[in-house]
């Protein structure tokens, strides 16, 4: 299966900040829904920003230094400002429950990017799926595929309607819209909801790790290659590695050798030698530190590349990736 994937960010990554960061300040705050806010963010004077693509996420730099991933959710064609959702997660690691207390209107953040890892490939019509907070990074899929007049529809799953942002979906468009909430135990077939698919169409999903374990099984009357899908977390980090020998680290244009332990990812090898690579999640999800691949094979642990980028081997992510080869070298 295609897999990419933009996700929150791990403990590890708290203080390292994009390479180039910008400052935004806070437009407007409101609630979408319980524990859920909308951010809309400008640059201070109001000028233009980078243009992004639905999909599309920026990193947001808290006062505290850390960082986090949030997809933007807002009109791509509104050049002047960005918007975001930042759902509170009472369990995670406190970025979230930091959005919440200090984000007033008014008030400045530093932003990096946009980046896009979940890209809007063309196709005759799409399904999109989606669950809980993972509505953000599909919304602006919708609003493409109704500007360019494609077919589309959206299966939307939620465990408590009133944490479900952006449910006036289903107002806007309820012939395409269909919104299902899990609060009684019963859970949405997406076969049945999917009907009959050929290989003109795309299936998008997005939500929590429960909702894309199954799909692959849901989906099957589909090639791999149809089917894309946005995590928020990264399981392959606890698989065995392909190695577990000791391997080298060439850093081509630096001329130097780093000899790194066979569990080591790159970039945990490179720090110990006093090399700092620009990294963000620490997880293998967001895309920031991402490094071309000259020679060797590469044990990948991100949930970016595709199979095919895989094979290709051209490139990797430092951040939990290592070598499958005695010897690998990196164009640093």
């Amino acid at each position: 299966m295609t897999v990419t994937e933009v996700g929150r960010r791990s403990p590890d990554s708290s203080n390292r900040r994009p390479e180039n960061s910008d400052e935004l300040v806070i437009q407007a705050r409101r609630e979408v829904a319980a524990n859920v806010i909308e951010l809309t963010l400008r640059r201070p004077d109001g000028s233009r920003l980078p243009d992004w693509s639905p999909g599309a996420h920026i990193d947001l730099i808290l006062p505290s230094g850390t960082v986090r991933q949030y997809s933007l959710c807002g009109d791509r064609w509104d050049g002047h400002s960005y918007r975001i959702a930042v759902q509170r997660e009472e369990d995670g690691t406190g970025g979230s429950k930091e959005i919440h207390q200090v984000a007033a209107e008014g008030s400045h953040v530093r932003f990096g990017g946009p980046r896009n890892n979940f890209r809007l490939a063309p196709a005759e019509q799409y399904h999109f799926v989606c669950g809980g907070i993972g509505i953000t990074a599909i919304r602006p899929m919708i609003d493409q595929a109704e500007r360019m007049g494609i077919e589309w529809r959206l299966l939307y799953l939620g465990r408590n309607p009133l944490r479900m942002a952006y449910r006036d979906l289903e107002n806007w468009y309820p012939a395409q819209v269909r919104t299902h909430t899990t609060a009684h135990g019963k859970r949405a077939s997406i076969r049945e909801w999917l009907g009959e698919v050929d290989d003109t169409s795309m299936v998008y999903a997005c939500g929590p790790q429960s909702l894309l374990d199954a799909l692959p099984s849901e989906c099957d009357r589909l090639p791999d290659q149809r089917i894309r899908v946005e995590h928020f977390t990264n399981d392959s980090l606890n698989s065995a590695p392909i190695r577990t020998d000791p391997y080298e680290i060439v850093l081509d244009r630096k001329g130097e050798t780093v000899r790194a332990e066979g569990h080591q990812s790159v970039a945990e090898a490179l720090g110990d030698a006093g090399i700092g690579l620009i990294t963000s999640c620490s997880r293998g999800v967001c895309g920031t530190c991402e490094l071309s691949v000259l020679a060797g094979e590469v044990d990948h642990r991100d949930t970016i590349l595709d199979d095919e980028e895989r094979a290709a081997g051209t490139c990797m992510f430092p951040c939990v990736s290592r070598a499958a080869s005695d010897r690998l070298v990196i164009d640093l």
